[in-house]
């Protein structure tokens, strides 16, 4: 008997062998821009490995460029962060760091949850609907934090060589700095736990391509206790904590899982598929996130199969514990695309 994709996922994430692998495609707006109708095409075809609003051909055409992903502009946020892009549909980096000298830290403000989202006016009316909309509708719901929500956040608004002597140093205002950004984001989780969310995600950027971005001693004494203390609730109101991270992570992924995570979104080549199967498998569910620098933009057909092979076989199981994502950019063609999700397609109903 079919269920539904919301339950599949959730024996998925509980090992409660669900009844394909999920996977998804998600395709930036710079490919987008690049590819437009070829891109929907694919999309057409392989329905059940894209978004529902993929299907409609304007979301390949009509694009509307996310704030700091606009090439040449100038972007302010929320936070008093100002962002650049070198490329349309691209996020850009932060050049301009409000607190860069700890002066301005008496009379910084930090915006308001409620009424504000990181790039723009935030409606929570309309974000309730939508969460109801997909519940009646059988799809699994998930809300939560901004990427880069606390250790990137740090960086964001003093400068990555800024926070790493104010840890150092053990500068007071940094604790003072890290509490309040931990209420902002408090109020969200809360806010998210409300609307009986299945997820609530936890993503930012901990690694670089073979290490943490910061040691594990400055994880456990600055990041790690921000973690459970947003994680704790999640988990008391028996819901599911997501959390990504791009680089390599193996060396605190431990302390991830300690603090309370229960989905994990780590790369596959950059920690490595078999490294991911002993430390992972069967331990946590792992939503993989599929390679984007160099098999899937450049392979052949072949290498993409056997690429979503070997991932499918090492970290798969009948109970489940695997989810997929792919994250196109340029120079991933289209060729290319269609092959992934050849191989995808192929490969989600392997253990049934």
């Amino acid at each position: 008997m079919a269920i539904s994709e919301r339950d599949n996922l959730l024996r998925t994430y509980g090992f409660e062998n669900p009844q394909w692998i999920p996977c998804r495609v998600h395709v930036s707006q710079a490919s987008r821009l690049e590819y437009g109708l070829e891109f929907h095409r694919i999309a057409k075809k392989y329905p059940e490995l894209f978004p529902v609003n993929d299907q409609r051909p304007e979301a390949f055409t009509d694009i509307t460029l996310a704030p700091a992903h606009r090439a040449g502009e100038r972007f302010r946020d929320a936070w008093g962060c100002v962002w650049e892009s070198p490329m349309d549909g691209i996020e850009g980096v932060v050049t301009e760091h409000p607190l860069r000298d700890w002066n301005d830290f008496d009379h910084y403000v930090f915006p308001d949850p409620s009424t504000e989202a990181d790039r723009g006016p935030m409606n929570w009316q309309a974000a309730e609907e939508h969460i109801k909309r997909q519940q009646q509708a059988g799809q699994p719901t998930g809300g939560g934090l901004a990427h880069g929500f606390l250790l990137l956040r740090l960086t964001y608004l003093r400068g990555f060589e800024n926070v790493i002597y104010d840890m150092v140093d053990e500068e007071p205002r940094l604790a003072a700095l890290i509490e309040g950004i931990y209420e902002h984001s408090r109020w969200l989780v809360e806010k998210w736990l409300s609307l009986d969310v299945d997820i609530v995600e936890f993503p930012e950027d901990l690694g670089t391509q073979t290490s943490s971005l910061i040691s594990p001693e400055l994880m456990d004494r600055y990041i790690l206790p921000v973690y459970q203390r947003l994680m704790a609730p999640c988990l008391q109101r028996g819901k599911h904590v997501g959390f990504h991270s791009d680089g390599y992570i193996l060396g605190i992924v431990d302390r991830l899982l300690a603090a309370g995570v229960t989905v994990i979104n780590p790369q596959d080549l950059c920690n490595g598929i078999d490294n991911l199967a002993e430390a992972l498998k069967g331990r946590v569910a792992i939503r993989l996130d599929i390679d984007r620098q160099s098999v899937i933009p450049y392979g052949s057909r072949a290498d993409i199969l056997a690429l979503i092979e070997e991932e499918v076989r090492k970290l798969g199981s009948p109970a489940g514990g695997l989810e997929m994502i792919s994250g196109i950019y340029p120079p991933t063609s289209p060729e290319n695309l269609e092959y992934l999700c050849e191989a995808l397609a192929k490969y989600r109903s392997y253990y049934w």
